[in-house]
C-alpha cells in the first residue's frame, strides 16, 4: 500500500544545522499527510545539481545507534556521509523503517531465530511477516518536493532503483556501497545476495 500519494502530501516539520565528523550538514524532518510518520533528511551542498547523489537508508536501531556487527547498516550510514562530504553535496533519506519495516520487536524476534541457524529470510517467514516490507513512495515524494528528480543512487539493492524509477525518479547511476563483511554478518549478507538479489561482490 502506498504510504502518500503525491510530493503535496510531504509536510516539513523541522529543519536546522548538523555538523559531524564527515561535515556540516543540513537535517530536515518530514512527514506524509496519511501515515504521519516522521522522515529525516540529511543533506549537503547544493542538491538541486542533478544528478544528485542519494541514498536511501532505512533506520536500523541495533547496527546505527548501538553498533551491531550483525548487519551493514551503521557502516553503510556512515559510508554514504563519507561519500557525500567528499563529493561536496548529496543527501541521505533516513526512512522510518525498522527492519525492513518489520518494527524493532519483531527484528529482535528474528534475530533470535537467527541463533537458531535460520537466516534473515527464513526467520521473518517463521514469524508470519514478509521478507521485505519496505517500500519507497514517500522517498520519491520527498526528492521531488525538493525538487530532485534525477540521482545517483548509493545502494546494493536494485528493488530501490525499481521502485524509484516507478515513481519518476530517474536513477542515472548505482553507486556500490559494499562493507568488508565481518564474522558476525557474512551469512547475513549472503543470504541478501542469494535470495534478496542484493549486488554484492565480496561475499
Amino acid at each position: 500500500m502506498k504510504k502518500n500519494t503525491s510530493p503535496q502530501s510531504i509536510i516539513t516539520l523541522a529543519s536546522a544545522s548538523l555538523p559531524n565528523k564527515f561535515g556540516l550538514f543540513q537535517i530536515s524532518i518530514y512527514t506524509s499527510a496519511p501515515d504521519k510518520r516522521e522522515q529525516v533528511v540529511l543533506s549537503m551542498g547544493d542538491i538541486k545539481k542533478q544528478p544528485t547523489l542519494v541514498r536511501l537508508h532505512s533506520q536500523c536501531f541495533t547496527s546505527d545507534t548501538l553498533l551491531s556487527l550483525r548487519c551493514d547498516c551503521g557502516a553503510q550510514l556512515q559510508k554514504s556521509m563519507e561519500l557525500i562530504a567528499k563529493h561536496g553535496s548529496g543527501l541521505i533519506i533516513y526512512l522510518n523503517q525498522e527492519g525492513r519495516d518489520i518494527g524493532l520487536i519483531n527484528k529482535i524476534k528474528a534475530y533470535a531465530l537467527q541463533e537458531k541457524k535460520l537466516d534473515t529470510v527464513e526467520a521473518n517467514l517463521a514469524l508470519g511477516l514478509t521478507v521485505d516490507a519496505r517500500e519507497y513512495t514517500t522517498a520519491a515524494n520527498i526528492l521531488k518536493k525538493l525538487g530532485i528528480t534525477k540521482i545517483n543512487l548509493l545502494t546494493n539493492n536494485p528493488d530501490k532503483i525499481t521502485q524509484l524509477e516507478k515513481h519518476g525518479i530517474t536513477v542515472s547511476k548505482r553507486v556500490p556501497l559494499e562493507i568488508k563483511p565481518n564474522k558476525f554478518d557474512s551469512f547475513y549478507l549472503t543470504t541478501k545476495k542469494i535470495k534478496m538479489g542484493h549486488l554484492l561482490h565480496n561475499i
